[in-house]
């Protein structure tokens, strides 16, 4: 199985959270971008109990991926317990209630290859946002803790593509919900994130922090020009190996998606 390598390649290489010196931060780093940073951080990565439940529910004829699944879940929480440490470290309280809201779990994608897509989608978009903002921190220890969380989604968006592929060689009748989702999450001039699309108006997340105050922390004080089309382009190439085919623009993916549909 797959998830037999992966797990054993995280268990010899990956960090925990005692790896962290907490006792150093150096408050007179920390900026007041870094605590919404950090709190959007919390409130990205907690949803990570509702999206292991999904998938379970949905992936219940695959044992494979459910494994892999969990694994990526223990990761996960340990970004969120990460973010929450630091936090706490600077005299920051961390509210459980927004956390506790957002519990329920995702419904199933349109496919199952859909929910892998989003998932593609939402890891590579952070990797990419964590990695940036690591390097414009000044507080080491939040730097740290954004770099490795980067480095862990850029290997979970890769077994994500894993196991998309396998889907859609099993499966090819879902490759127009691939592209479809492709299509909802990068044609617009804005960062989209399935925990932005399903969780954040939810009223328990009103005058709080969310995943989005993050984004909008990276596009306003961190991105250059044109960086996200730049993270987009970067998406749709990887949906476009996935495929076959050239993704490289909003209207070739609207195309190949009217091609699929027949």
């Amino acid at each position: 199985m797959h998830s037999f390598d992966v797990f054993t390649h995280y268990e010899r290489v990956h960090w925990q959270l005692k790896d962290i010196d907490f006792g150093s931060v150096d408050k007179d780093l920390v900026k007041p971008e870094h605590v919404l940073m950090a709190k959007s951080g919390v409130m990205g990565e907690s949803n990570v109990i509702a999206a292991v439940h999904g998938f379970l529910n949905e992936f219940v004829d695959d044992y494979d991926f459910s494994t892999f699944a969990v694994v990526w879940g223990y990761q996960e929480v340990q970004h969120h317990y990460a973010f929450k440490s630091w936090l706490e470290a600077i005299g920051e309280a961390v509210d459980d209630a927004p956390v506790q809201a957002m519990r329920e779990p995702y419904a199933p994608g349109s496919t199952p290859a859909a929910t892998l897509a989003t998932n593609i989608i939402s890891e590579l978009t952070v990797n990419h946002i964590y990695r940036r903002v690591s390097a414009a921190v000044e507080e080491p220890v939040l730097a740290d803790i954004l770099l490795r969380a980067s480095r862990d989604e850029a290997g979970h968006a890769r077994e994500f593509i894993h196991y998309c592929r396998g889907r859609l060689e099993r499966k090819p009748e879902e490759i127009p919900s691939v592209l479809e989702t492709l299509y909802v999450y990068t044609s617009d001039q804005k960062i989209k994130h399935p925990v932005s699309m399903f969780k954040s108006n939810l009223i328990e997340l009103e005058d709080h922090e969310t995943i989005d105050t993050g984004f909008d922390l990276f596009l306003e004080g961190v991105a250059d020009q044109g960086e996200l089309d730049e993270l987009q382009g970067k998406i749709r190439q990887v949906f476009g190996q996935l495929v076959g085919k050239d993704l490289s623009t909003n209207g070739k993916v609207r195309r190949a998606l009217a091609e699929a549909l027949g």
